[in-house]
């Protein structure tokens, strides 16, 4: 059974950092490129990052790119995301996913998500 299990979220101040983890189990991660989405209280799902098979390419939302730092440890199937200099409008539930293909003009289609991880940045 494939899951995806995202940990790590909390509570931070404005310009602090948080890890987000996405553990994977049923499958193992090394032939997939994974997303990380999210999604504000109120607003639709906006793509935040992704990385390809072996970890050496990586994109980035324009709102959190130089922030932001995705990657993956293929041993431990395991995703992560380190969020630093964290703002208010970073608030929101984080989600990984699988890509299960990837459309034209770059697009993901994903087939398995996490359940999510609540980010909330306030002081």
């Amino acid at each position: 059974q494939v899951q995806l299990v995202e940990s790590g979220g909390g509570l931070v101040q404005p310009g602090g950092s948080l890890t987000l983890s996405c553990a994977a189990s049923g499958f193992t991660i090394n032939s997939y490129y994974f997303s990380w989405v999210r999604q504000a209280p109120g607003k639709g799902p906006e793509w935040v990052s992704a990385i390809d098979t072996g970890g050496r390419k990586t994109w980035y939302a324009d709102s959190v790119k130089g922030r932001f730092t995705i990657s993956r440890d293929n041993a431990k199937n395991t995703l992560y995301l380190q969020m630093n200099s964290l703002e208010p409008e970073d608030t929101a539930l984080y989600y990984c996913a699988r890509i299960e293909r990837i459309g034209a003009g770059n697009s993901y289609e994903y087939d398995y998500w996490g359940q999510g991880t609540q980010v909330t940045v306030s002081s």
